[in-house]
């Protein structure tokens, strides 16, 4: 080999990203179309299904802006993720990208804080559960519902990852086809002015009952919050990547998939809930699609869409127990979290993690028995920390990427982020901006008084395993290519 020959080798090498020991022990068991399902049934979940109608009780047909602007920081952080998959796909995702670009320290506390996102969704959905079983037993206890939800799920995602794909699959199947037919059926009663129960489907619902922001701007603005949390799950198809058969020609696909969704799905959807009905017919604790539904009139109607909203709750919790489980076996392979979580079993599924997330899943059912009517917003309250502290890691990660590719240290792929880094910062301005809203509303309380609390845990958490995590990385380091 020349000399000329074995610099251009050399530079090839530096460019490629070398293989993670996250990707170690698993298999490319997803099929290309359970990895866009995964990117679908992210996309919509209960934050949408139920937390909508909380939502528009306190801002009113204005909270469709939320969703505008909250969604499109969300296209923005998919087509960051997006990047950084291409460039290394992996299922440390963002653990994996926030130490390449950012630090070690970054890799531990965005993991961490994406497990809290996650323990606390699963608290969320599982409450959801509970809460759409009373729709038809309306005395039966919150939290047995909530249980044996985890006891199902638990079960599956222990089984096999190709066990966990095809029921997300399925769930997502079920929760799209089920939005589907709400935009048509919508779209239908809007345009024939129909009459639904005492009241007709018009766009004069959207200022007829106190105008398009009835209860002022701010309330718009305070519920951006819970809007960021409906979009919540989006960027779980990043973890999908380590175990999908030919990542790199999916996941673009998969990506772009989440923009038209997000467009029609939830802008959508939110505005046609206040053009059909009045915003005052939606009450909390009821998903607003079989408020509408069981206003037709039609029997059965209320009882398969409550079905479908069921779905999209236990899709939640079963993907909240496949994404935690593999963000802490890459912590634990760095000896940022108890070895037990790395551990993997004969059917290539990281089982201490998920055994390790069910836990606290079940210690939070037991807010169904203290709390019943406050579980679901306690637990979504600090879940949104956890989703925008994932969100501003990718932004970060994806300016630090472009900045290394500038320098020529690294190739970046063909899939790139928009606009960056402009849209990066402007991304990050806006989510800054919701933190602070935060303090503004007694509705977030529990989230502003946990936030000293997790800077300070993530800072000690940090100080104790820094050591540690310094030696397994070395350890896990490939051996420098010969000269």
């Amino acid at each position: 080999m020349t000399a000329g020959a074995g610099h251009v080798a050399v530079d090839a090498a530096r460019q490629l990203p070398p293989p993670s020991p996250e990707d170690e022990g698993y298999q490319q068991s997803l099929k290309p179309r359970h990895v866009r399902m995964i990117a679908m049934g992210g996309a919509i979940g209960v934050g949408l299904f139920l937390g909508s109608a909380q939502r528009l009780q306190n801002a009113g047909p204005g909270l469709v802006l939320a969703y505008l602007a909250a969604g499109i920081a969300a296209l923005f952080v998919m087509r960051a993720l997006g990047e950084l998959v291409l460039w290394k796909p992996t299922s440390g995702s963002f653990v994996t990208y926030a130490r390449d670009f950012i630090g070690p320290w970054a890799g531990f506390a965005s993991g961490w804080m994406y497990w809290l996102n996650w323990a606390m969704t699963g608290v969320a959905e599982t409450t959801a559960v509970g809460m759409y079983v009373h729709y038809w037993a309306p005395d039966f206890p919150q939290w047995i519902s909530a249980a044996i939800a985890l006891a199902v799920l638990l079960a599956v995602n222990l089984v096999s990852v190709r066990l966990f794909g095809e029921l997300e699959f399925w769930f997502a199947m079920l929760k799209v086809a089920a939005l589907v037919a709400f935009l048509v059926v919508g779209c239908f009663l809007v345009a024939t002015h129909a009459k639904i129960g005492d009241y007709h489907a018009q766009f004069s619902n959207l200022t007829d009952y106190g105008g398009f922001f009835p209860r002022g701007f701010w309330m718009v603005l305070l519920s951006l919050q819970g809007v960021i949390f409906a979009y919540a799950a989006i960027e779980m198809v990043g973890i999908s990547a380590g175990e999908a058969e030919n990542p790199r020609k999916v996941m673009p696909g998969a990506i772009n998939g989440v923009v038209w969704r997000i467009a029609l799905f939830y802008v959508g959807a939110i505005f046609l809930l206040v053009v059909v009905l009045p915003w005052t017919v939606y009450r909390s604790g009821e998903s607003p699609f079989v408020t509408v539904f069981s206003a037709l009139g039609v029997p059965g109607i209320g009882s398969i869409m409550n079905i479908v909203v069921i779905t999209a709750a236990l899709s939640g919790t079963n993907s909240g127990l496949y994404s935690t489980g593999r963000v802490l076996r890459s912590l634990s392979q760095r000896g940022e979290a108890p070895e037990f979580v790395g551990r993997m079993s004969s059917h290539h599924v990281p089982y201490g993690g998920i055994l390790f997330t069910s836990a606290v899943y079940l210690a939070g059912i037991a807010l169904n028995i203290w709390v019943p009517h406050s579980a679901f917003d306690i637990a979504t309250s600090i879940a949104s920390l956890g989703v925008l502290t994932t969100w501003a890691t990718l932004l970060y990660a994806q300016i630090r990427l472009r900045r290394r590719a500038m320098q020529g240290e690294i190739q970046r792929p063909d899939y790139r982020m928009p606009g960056s880094p402009y849209t990066n910062w402007i991304t990050l301005g806006f989510l800054a901006f919701v933190v602070f809203l935060m303090g503004f509303d007694s509705n977030q309380k529990w989230a502003v008084i946990a936030i000293p609390f997790l800077v300070v845990g993530l800072w000690a958490g940090w100080r104790f395993v820094k050591n540690r995590s310094a030696a397994a990385a070395a350890a896990l380091r490939p051996p420098a290519p010969p000269r």
